[in-house]
């Protein structure tokens, strides 16, 4: 999956054996919301990616809590 690393400002392909999911709640005025997304560290600089709910379910990684 490619990352784009903010740090060194160039895309990054990273292994999907290196990434985890997280999946984000939480509640608004208007209901609850769901946000997905995938992390992996590269080099020591932590990567995020926000990703849709197709992705992050078809992605056979473990997730974070």
């Amino acid at each position: 999956m490619q990352f784009y690393n903010v740090k060194t400002r160039q895309p990054v392909e990273v292994a999907e054996k290196d990434i985890k999911k997280q999946k984000m709640e939480r509640k608004t005025s208007k209901g609850k919301q769901v946000r997905y997304a995938v992390t992996a560290t590269v080099d020591g600089t932590k990567l995020f990616k926000f990703i849709n709910e197709e992705t992050f379910k078809s992605l056979k990684v473990p997730e974070v809590k």
